[in-house]
């Protein structure tokens, strides 16, 4: 959310904002273009864009407050630390600070619903919103999907609002022009322009998430994040996240996020706050060359069904472990991530067809697709006896409270009598952060590396202690 809470030396998340107003589906540069050059002016088609998208282009100011535990404390006592540093006799216990961060979106519809990335409006305790006619709104947030850095957040306004228009991301092709608006550094209203440099990037911020980004050359800076890159007909097909920098600017290797999944994840914001995923009740392993060789297979694409939940959608419908998804509804699924990503997208109780590739042959197979989440739940109660424990997502407050990242961390909801966290003296209400150095991000994680354990083997749980703020490291024994 603020500015240098992204920096890394290889990756930099950024702030963005764009829009478009076309409405032909159709490809950047098509093939009566590129025969015809006078069908796309570039001389003038980014000036075209650029007047059309501004007055949809929404520039986020956000405001964080923080309240963090006195990191001189332990010494409070200490005569020495008091006598060398002048320290007072009675030292706070907490510390309060406010925190700002600047960021783009784009104006969805009239009813002033504004799509921006999670990360430029996570934690924010207050939300303004400036557009380019100058008029200055109160946001409120709609909801929020870390796992695909998307946001929504709405204003209300008088009058009608102008509104971007997406377009078909399926359709970019590498090496199609782009346009990005927003207000990197603060800069207001800057267009930068370039091409589509390659589809299908995966695991670029976090490999667990659901990630397939555009990759493009248009010039993105700190300050764009949260709005999107405009194909030439003025549409809408990605929303720009991150770049790969080792300065911490722009080196020309920036990622968006496809328009198709950004217009998905959005409607099911606005609808229910929050976006149900599909569930196939599968393991994933990628296809790789070794793995190809090793079980002396045909194909060279397709994701490997690592192992298969009993009793899970996918058991039902009879895939097997050792199986390679090569379609998914008729859509070539060239890797795990690929697969992850359409089951996720598919409305719940769907039926759909999952062609796998077994014993040299391929067969189509009908699944019925469940919620995710409510499969976690139930995979989670099922082991509860192994620690001890249920748990529930970190709260906003929490988050703040203890300087956490989002997505990062659970919150102990419940313990058993005698289960060996209860026995390690863990509380309800502490954060468990990571098992045995393996980070914990929300319930799905933790309930894959709670599967991931064997009984009497003994972990390192690094927690947070909810009454002191301070973390540590717990030693504890699987049952």
């Amino acid at each position: 959310m603020l500015r240098n809470h992204f920096n890394q030396k290889y990756l930099v998340c950024v702030f963005v904002l764009g829009i478009t107003m076309g409405m032909s589906p159709s490809p950047v540069v098509s093939a009566a273009a590129a025969e015809n050059p006078s069908a796309v002016d570039l001389s003038t088609a980014i000036a075209i864009v650029s007047k059309q998208a501004i007055p949809a282009v929404a520039h986020i100011e956000v405001t964080q407050h923080q309240e963090i535990n006195n990191p001189l404390l332990p010494f409070e006592n200490d005569p020495f630390f008091h006598y060398f540093f002048n320290a007072p006799g009675k030292m706070p216990k907490k510390f309060k600070r406010e925190m700002k961060g600047l960021g783009s979106g784009m104006i969805m519809d009239p009813d002033g619903h504004i799509l921006t990335n999670n990360h430029v409006v996570a934690g924010a305790n207050e939300i303004e919103v400036l557009l380019a006619d100058g008029n200055r709104y109160k946001a409120k947030l709609v909801g929020a999907d870390p796992k695909t850095d998307l946001a929504v957040i709405q204003i209300k306004a008088d009058g009608k609002l102008p509104h971007v228009v997406f377009g078909d991301s399926d359709k970019m092709e590498v090496g199609n022009w782009v346009i990005a608006i927003g207000h990197p550094r603060g800069l207001d209203q800057t267009v930068t322009q370039g091409i589509i440099s390659a589809k299908h990037r995966r695991g670029i911020l976090d490999p667990s998430s659901y990630q397939d980004y555009l990759q493009t050359d248009a010039a993105i800076n700190p300050g764009n994040s949260g709005g999107p890159l405009l194909n030439l007909e003025g549409q809408v097909i990605g929303v720009n996240a991150a770049i790969v920098s080792e300065s911490g600017g722009f080196e020309g290797i920036g990622f968006a996020i496809p328009s198709n999944m950004a217009v998905y994840i959005s409607k099911a914001l606005i609808a229910h706050g929050k976006v149900e995923r599909g569930w196939l009740g599968i393991s994933i392993q990628e296809l790789t060359p070794d793995l190809i060789k090793a079980m002396k297979l045909d194909i060279s694409k397709g994701a490997l069904i690592a192992d298969v939940v009993k009793g899970g959608p996918a058991d039902s419908a009879g895939i097997q472990k050792g199986d390679v998804v090569t379609a998914y509804q008729g859509k070539e699924i060239p890797n795990g991530s690929a697969l992850q990503n359409e089951v996720a997208n598919t409305a719940i109780g769907k039926e759909v067809t999952v062609t796998v590739y077994r014993s040299g042959k391929t067969q189509d197979l009908k699944v019925k697709i469940e919620n995710l989440e409510d499969a976690v739940k139930k995979i989670a109660i099922s082991l509860k006896g192994r620690l001890g424990v249920t748990v529930r997502p970190v709260t906003a407050k929490e988050t703040q409270q203890y300087g956490l990242e989002q997505g990062q961390g659970v919150a102990v909801a419940s313990l058993q009598a005698g289960g060996s966290l209860a026995k390690s003296g863990f509380e309800v209400g502490d954060i468990i952060l990571a098992i045995d150095d393996q980070p914990v991000k929300d319930e799905q994680s933790f309930v894959n590396l709670l599967e991931t354990l064997k009984p009497r083997q003994t972990v390192q749980i690094y927690a947070i202690d909810h009454n002191s703020g301070q973390t540590a490291q717990v030693q504890v024994k699987v049952r």
